[in-house]
This record gives C-alpha cells, structure tokens and sequence, in this order.
C-alpha cells in the first residue's frame, strides 16, 4: 500500500488542493482548514446548506491563498496568510464555540458579493485551541476548524466499490479526505488502530460519518442523491453512513505521495 493523493482544504468548505506533500501539525495539514466563513452569528458556513461554495477554488500562492470562481479564474482575491486586524470574534463551529480572526474587509467584501449574503472570512490564531473530545484525544490533541478531527484517510479501493455499484461514478473530491491509498482491500482501514505512512505514525479515532455534502457536484455545485443513497445500502451503523477512517498525528513531520502505507496496528 502507498500514499497516492494528499489534500488540503484551506478555507472551509471550498475547493480542496492536491499537494506532492505536506507538513504535518498537530490540528492538520499545513494550512488546512485554519480560514473559514461565518454569517453575520458567527455561525460557520457549508455546502451542506450552501452548496454553491462548491464553485469557489483555492490555490496557495506566496503572497497567501488565491481564491477564485472555478468558471472564472480573472474574478479572484488574495487572503493574506496572516489577518490584517486584531479582530477576535466568536465563532461557532458544530458544538464548539471558540475565536476567530477577522482577516480583512476586503475579503469579506468580496466573499458577501459571491455568495449573495454578507459574511465574514476568519482565521484560526494559535492562540485559538479547538480540543478533540476526550475520549479520542491521545495527548489532548486540537483541531483546526474540519468538522471534527486533524486528519481523514480514505483506500483508493473503497470508493472503487462504490463506484462499482453506482450508475455514474463519482470522483474523490465528494469525499474530501486529506490522505488516499492504493492497495488492499475495500474499506481495509475500517480495521486500522494506528497506521505508518512514511515516517509519520497515525491514531485511527473513529469512522467518518457522511452527509448530503458528498451528494454536491464539485464542479457544477448541483446536488443529487448519489452517493449518499448507494451507500446507505452497505455502509449504515447506527443510523449514520460512513466512508472513510478519522486519524490524528501521534508523530512525524511530512509525508509525501509515493510512501508507503503500513498498519502498525489493528
């Protein structure tokens, strides 16, 4: 088994990046999921309910992340890779309440104009620590702002499966994971407890539950039924349809496509 694909997702719930590799902190990727929108409450923003934040790409830049309209590349900004204000608000991501940095007006000008409502773009400062819930943290482990843990894995060969079942195939990105693997059998990490990629070593947590955002196209932003439907066929436990393994950093400071992938235990 080796490592095929490595993403990250700088601001929440925007299109995602694929990187030849990446460094590993503690809360995630480098740069992943450390912005993210909130309303006028401080209430963060997806495409669950949002689902043309699907057209809105990333790519990091030297001067900070350049964001864009996928079908209009000329209608872009710059979010600088540190906020411009001092400005900590009150943000509210799931259950958990914490700061975030205002980053500038300007950005969240511009976000308000595409999306049609006003928000705002904040920034996860260090000062900011977003705990695991104690019973899957190893070391008291914070999270950036994914919806609940560092790191998602997901086998190559598990959305083969699915994709064997489905009338159209769909691509990873529905899935959103920060790690893809080759080899094995389908769904081979639901039975991982810590797992070595490269020099890194990882804490298997828990299954990763999924909801109608993987039923968004990521490049028309339109949404369907598939996967969703498909996989509650095969892939439901307690109620919740799940694809693909959480994980946190128990060491290690990069990986890259090409390692190899061995389970350290089961």
């Amino acid at each position: 088994m080796y490592l095929q694909d490595i993403y990250i997702y700088p601001i929440k719930s925007l299109g995602g990046i694929r990187l030849e590799q990446a460094v590993l902190e503690e809360r995630g990727f480098q740069y992943d999921r450390r912005w993210m929108l909130v309303d006028r409450d401080g209430q963060f923003l997806s495409q669950r309910t949002i689902p043309q934040m699907a057209l809105i790409q990333v790519a990091v830049a030297d001067e900070g992340l350049k964001v864009f309209i996928k079908n209009q590349p000329e209608d872009y900004i710059i979010v600088p890779y540190r906020p411009q204000t001092n400005d900590l608000i009150d943000v509210q991501i799931w259950e958990d309440q914490v700061k975030g940095q205002l980053v500038n007006q300007v950005c969240d000008a511009w976000f308000s104009k595409i999306l049609g409502f006003p928000c705002q773009l904040v920034f996860m400062p260090v000062s900011t620590s977003r705990k695991l819930k104690p019973k899957y943290a190893v070391n008291g482990e914070s999270v950036s702002f994914a919806d609940g843990m560092p790191y998602l894995i997901i086998g190559q060969s598990a959305l083969d499966d699915l994709n064997s079942r489905l009338n159209v195939a769909v691509p990873m990105d529905r899935f959103r994971p920060n790690l893809v693997f080759v080899g094995g059998d389908p769904f081979e990490e639901d039975h991982w407890d810590k797992v070595r990629i490269g020099e890194a070593i990882f804490k298997v947590t828990k299954p990763c539950a999924r909801c109608v955002m993987t039923t968004v196209d990521q490049q028309t932003a339109k949404k369907g039924k598939e996967p969703l439907k498909t996989l509650a066929t095969y892939r439901t436990v307690n109620n919740q349809v799940m694809f693909g393994q959480n994980m946190l950093l128990l060491e290690g400071e990069k990986v890259k496509v090409g390692d190899p992938v061995g389970i350290e235990k089961k």
